[in-house]
């Protein structure tokens, strides 16, 4: 499902959205400029659940494992996965930055990407594969856009046998379609893995994370805002 847009307008200018849309696609552009070299650069600033268990063992002391939680979230593995994250971020990102405030809103979007992270290695804690991307940060706006937003409508396209169709779907609805498929791909994820600890492509477990602390999150908001009688 590719969602277009959303029904909800925003008050402010979501301004950090639009410095992290920015951000991530220069950071992908310099990842194409450096070709091979960005192997190193994903190796040296992704996020290694083994090596944030025992960073002495990888040369690295607790600070600079501690640096890659944010580090990664600005390193993407391909083209289609920083289209994927941007266009949700552009998205769903503009409400809750309204809601969060901008300063807040960007720490949030850390802190989902850090918790994501977390959640990915009390799964798989000795996996030696570097995590990359912005979608644990996704994930967490999702959730919170999830409870401040149920009623927007999300304009969606998505794909039918011989084409392509387009449809509103309530956000209370698409939400927790998309988070079904984040966890019941991780429950695939964990049995495919079983005890080798190794994980090549998606961390579903990441996106579940982040999700879930961003609905906390989320909530928390709406209570405060909430007029006291």
């Amino acid at each position: 499902m590719i969602p277009l847009r959303q029904t909800e307008p925003s008050s402010t200018t979501p301004i950090v959205t639009r410095a992290l849309v920015l951000g991530n696609t220069a950071l992908f552009i310099t990842q194409l400029i450096l070709g091979a070299r960005t192997e190193s650069l994903i190796n040296t600033f992704g996020y290694i659940p083994a090596r944030f268990m025992h960073p002495g063992a990888f040369g690295y002391t607790r600070f600079e494992v501690a640096v890659t939680l944010v580090s990664s979230l600005f390193l993407h593995g391909g083209l289609v996965h920083l289209f994927g994250n941007m266009i949700y971020l552009w998205i769903f990102g503009p409400s809750v930055e309204d809601a969060l405030g901008h300063v807040r809103f960007l720490v949030f979007c850390l802190l989902c990407g850090a918790i994501g992270s977390l959640t990915h290695t009390v799964l798989f804690p000795r996996s030696i594969v570097p995590s990359v991307g912005a979608s644990g940060s996704i994930a967490g706006i999702l959730g919170a856009f999830l409870v401040l937003r149920p009623k927007a409508r999300i304009v969606t396209l998505f794909p039918l046998v011989i084409y392509w169709a387009m449809a509103e779907i309530r956000a209370a609805i698409f939400l927790p379609v998309w988070f079904a498929m984040q966890f019941f791909n991780g429950a695939l994820a964990l049995a495919a893995a079983q005890r080798t600890q190794e994980v090549v492509g998606i961390a579903w477990w990441a996106h579940v994370g982040g999700f879930l602390f961003g609905a906390v999150v989320g909530a928390g908001a709406r209570l405060m805002a909430k007029p006291r009688l």
